[in-house]
């Protein structure tokens, strides 16, 4: 494959899309990182001068202050490491779009002229706001130059990724060129390093709403993606995938700070109280890099109990007591990071899953409620009109309609 030949890497992606369902990107900060993560099965690798600040032990955002050149710190890695050991997988250049001293055009031409296989948008000024955006948009240093950036590298056929929080912004670079539109959520929570305060995946599933609506009215082959935030679990994404058209999702501090994080101190500890026979259950449990009492996620614990027992009766106060915490704080830590109430997640984790059986099987109404944790036929269905607006019978008759005259599923 030729890593910088525009439209071979679209067949690549559109390839993975149509044989795995999805595309898995990882912004990666080393050799290391993006090695693992290509043989884990990541599609491309972005090189992220935040992913550089990662390996050192230093927060994402570091990339958005003047602690070092963001360009020099990609140039420095990205061909010279990445692309030496990654000689089959796309790897794209996080170009600081706004940096006063580069010609971007020439700039451009260069990153291309490496080898390297496209550019994205990062860091990008999207995700400022307030006083200290109005001043660089003010100065010239505003979204306006990635836009530029992408525009540019799209006339020289080189491919393009552009991150993006709002509708606006999709508009102008599905305008300019871009070949992906990826929905940037934020910064990753969890670990040492993690922002402590993020949105919930409610919150993140209303911006990439509003940018995939852009992308579905002005170009509905793009490719969607969505980009760290909330996400840091498979069930998270899971979360994206069922109730929004993203197609694929970028992961940083998920696939590289927080696993290390969580590999290197249950190896530690192992190495450390090899004979220790008294340890207790959480210590147990972090030797083998499930739990560590400092970074216990109750919430991950309930979704991935919906994810794995949904068919059975959940309530909030059996997960409650199993956690050994109130279901009042349980329901609040719950909405807080989600953004929906307990019961609104179980109830659409449930009718996504009847939906998906709706389609693929010719199993009766009652026998599809009853898999997915509804033993009344008459409650199902009316839950099921009420989140999809129809009733399941008149779902699987519209489907069936739609397979009979040749039209797409939505």
């Amino acid at each position: 494959m030729l890593l910088n030949d525009r439209k071979t890497i679209l067949r690549y992606l559109e390839n993975h899309l149509r044989v795995n369902g999805h595309i898995i990107g990882a912004a990666s900060g080393s050799g290391h990182s993006a090695l693992s993560a290509v043989k884990g099965g990541s599609d491309m690798i972005l090189a992220l001068s935040a992913g550089r600040f990662r390996s050192s032990g230093r927060p994402s955002f570091a990339s958005y202050l003047c602690y070092g050149n963001s360009n020099q710190i990609v140039e420095e890695f990205a061909a010279r490491e990445l692309m030496t050991l990654l000689p089959y997988t796309p790897v794209l250049f996080g170009l600081n779009a706004s940096d006063p001293l580069i010609d971007r055009r020439e700039y451009i031409q260069e990153i291309k002229e490496s080898g390297l296989s496209g550019i994205v948008n990062f860091p990008s000024v999207a995700l400022i706001d307030g006083n200290f955006r109005d001043a660089l948009e003010a100065d010239g240093m505003g979204f306006a130059n990635e836009v530029d950036a992408i525009r540019i590298a799209h006339e020289m056929d080189f491919f393009t990724l552009a991150f993006v929080c709002t509708g606006e912004q999709t508009k102008a670079m599905i305008e300019a060129g871009a070949d992906v539109i990826c929905a940037h959520l934020g910064l990753t929570p969890g670990g040492t390093l993690g922002p402590k305060k993020s949105s919930s995946l409610e919150t993140g599933k209303k911006v990439a709403d509003e940018v995939f609506a852009v992308c579905d009215e002005m170009a509905p082959d793009i490719l969607k993606m969505v980009y760290s935030g909330p996400i840091k679990t498979p069930v998270d994404l899971q979360y994206f995938y069922e109730n929004t058209p993203a197609q694929g999702f970028i992961g940083g501090s998920s696939f590289e700070r927080i696993p290390s994080e969580k590999a290197i101190l249950a190896t530690t500890n192992a190495f450390k109280y090899p004979l220790d026979m008294g340890l207790d259950e959480k210590r147990v449990k972090s030797l083998e890099g499930v739990l560590h009492a400092s970074d216990y996620d109750y919430i991950e614990y309930v979704q991935e109990h919906i994810r794995t027992h949904y068919d059975q009766p959940i309530t909030l106060q059996e997960m409650a007591l199993t956690l050994h915490i109130s279901a009042p704080y349980l329901s609040s830590l719950f909405r807080k990071k989600v953004g929906i109430s307990f019961t609104e997640y179980l109830i659409r984790y449930r009718l996504n899953q009847a939906c998906e059986l709706l389609r693929s099987s010719e199993l009766p109404i009652s026998e599809v409620g009853l898999r997915v944790g509804y033993s009344d036929p008459v409650q199902f269905s009316k839950i099921f009109k009420k989140y999809k607006g129809l009733s399941p019978r008149n779902y699987k008759t519209t489907l069936l309609a739609q397979r009979h005259d040749g039209i797409p599923e939505a």
